[in-house]
């Protein structure tokens, strides 16, 4: 038999059959621990990563439907839709991986400060944004238009999230 070891680098499917068939059989002499280690930690990175880009995206197209007013009415269908999709994405992920709802109520602020800043450079977006909750954000029937919030209200209420010196 080949050394599972070996495997990683030359047949990855072949390494991850021959690693359950280590595991079911309880085979812990043989295992490859430090590849296994490595494709664990390796699978954690990339679900957070996911998180991270479904947030940026979301966040992204909530802000073009609220201020990209020059190219809001030939792509603000399009744009609502990718609203509808990224959250369902994020919930997804939200619901298979629960642990993730801290890990996103710690990033949320920077990555929408940072969205807000990227997305000045394409269009007008007012220095002082008005900071969308993460709940919010997440709300199924918010889509970053039309609502019946007061804006000065919203920004007065949430001023201790607004980043002035942008």
């Amino acid at each position: 038999m080949t050394d599972i070891k070996e495997l990683h680098d030359r047949d990855f499917n072949l390494w991850v059959e021959a690693t359950k068939k280590a595991i079911a059989a309880r085979d812990f002499e043989n295992m490859d621990w430090d590849n296994l280690f490595d494709e664990v930690d390796d699978m954690g990175k990339s679900e957070k990563r996911s998180l991270e880009s479904y947030l940026e995206r979301l966040i992204a197209h909530v802000l073009k439907l609220q201020y990209w007013e020059a190219e809001r009415e030939r792509n603000h269908k399009h744009w609502k839709v990718e609203v509808i999709n990224f959250r369902q994405r994020l919930k997804r992920l939200l619901k298979q991986n629960p642990s993730f709802n801290r890990l996103l109520a710690e990033i949320y602020p920077e990555i929408f400060q940072n969205a807000v800043n990227a997305w000045r450079v394409e269009f007008e977006i007012p220095a002082v944004t008005c900071f969308i909750e993460l709940e919010q954000m997440l709300n199924d029937d918010f889509l970053g238009i039309n609502d019946d919030v007061d804006v000065v209200d919203a920004m007065i209420a949430n001023s201790d999230n607004l980043d002035l010196r942008k």
